[in-house]
């Protein structure tokens, strides 16, 4: 099926979580994103993200191969959100150093403008090596809900309301999105590579 591309930005960022970002009791959960790992390379496979490092391969909590994943159904194995959703985020909640791009935890951050809604990313994303030009292609994009724990963390309230609102504000994309590697084998993408989404 032929298909076109249309740019999004560059990979600015790339990080493994080794461990869940939420934390504590089931009543009192919180979210840290002290355990996140930036890396310059990020290892993509049909079970999820991983990332070599001096001490040896770094599953991401959502590869379908981490003694504790997050990855129950195949769906969420990589995730992907833009700059701008940050600067959506920080206009609303002011620019505390918390709200950091990235701190949402996803695997692959791209420098954009405008807020990214899903069906723009519907027909899938495409990374483009810029040390080799090859395609690395994206698919079955969806939202990435947004949790209690993260809503908590970004407004830096525990009120029922406001929580209910963070939440309704941080859905439909804004909180990213979760994508699989179309691709069967083994590929690595790295910081600079050029994102597009995919037109049919």
């Amino acid at each position: 099926m032929a298909f076109a591309l249309q740019s999004l930005g560059k990979i600015v960022r790339l990080q493994v979580q080794p461990s869940t970002l939420t934390l504590g009791a089931r009543t009192q959960r919180y979210y840290d994103p002290a355990p996140l790992m930036t890396v310059k390379e990020l290892t993509l496979t049909p079970y999820g993200a991983s990332a070599h490092l001096p001490t040896g391969e770094m599953l991401d909590v959502h590869n379908s191969k981490h003694p504790i994943t997050g990855n129950m159904d195949g769906t969420n194995d990589l995730s992907v959100n833009f700059t701008s959703h940050y600067d959506i985020i920080r206009e609303r909640f002011g620019r505390s150093d918390h709200l950091f791009n990235g701190c949402g935890g996803e695997n692959i951050l791209v420098s954009a403008e405008g807020r990214i809604d899903l069906d723009r990313l519907s027909q899938g994303i495409a990374v483009k090596s810029a040390r080799t030009g090859a395609l690395v292609r994206l698919k079955h994009v969806k939202v990435a809900r947004p949790c209690d724990p993260f809503s908590k963390y970004v407004s830096r309230s525990v009120e029922a309301e406001t929580i209910k609102s963070t939440l309704q504000f941080l859905d439909e994309g804004t909180r990213g999105f979760y994508c699989v590697s179309a691709q069967d084998e083994t590929v690595t993408i790295a910081v600079g590579d050029e994102v597009f989404v995919t037109l049919l």
